[in-house]
């Protein structure tokens, strides 16, 4: 009856390493991550589950005559901040499978 004892102390674990996991998924979904272009003249703030929040946009980069920068700086902070999202994902929850050999 030993592995009984074992099976439940391993359960508890789990229950308390799942807790853990979906708190640290809250912490991060509520995150701001902030992605600049242009030397800060272009900013995206996105939350942890990758929606835009903000948009901020110095008024100098609004050329109507250059409408393809004012894009292209959108793109790069975007991906900057998505990048910032992702690499704080992966450290963060990351810890919770090492050592797991889960599939992916």
């Amino acid at each position: 009856m030993r592995g009984m004892g074992n099976m439940q102390g391993m359960m508890k674990k789990m229950q308390k390493m799942q807790k853990e996991m979906v708190q640290a998924q809250e912490e991060l979904n509520a995150k701001e991550f902030e992605g600049a272009a242009g030397g800060g003249m272009v900013k995206i703030t996105l939350n942890g589950q990758r929606e835009v929040l903000k948009v901020n946009l110095d008024p100098s980069v609004v050329d109507p005559d250059d409408v393809e920068m004012l894009e292209d700086l959108l793109v790069v902070a975007t991906n900057e901040a998505l990048k910032k999202v992702e690499e704080t994902t992966n450290s963060t929850m990351g810890k919770f499978t090492q050592g797991l050999n889960l599939p992916f």
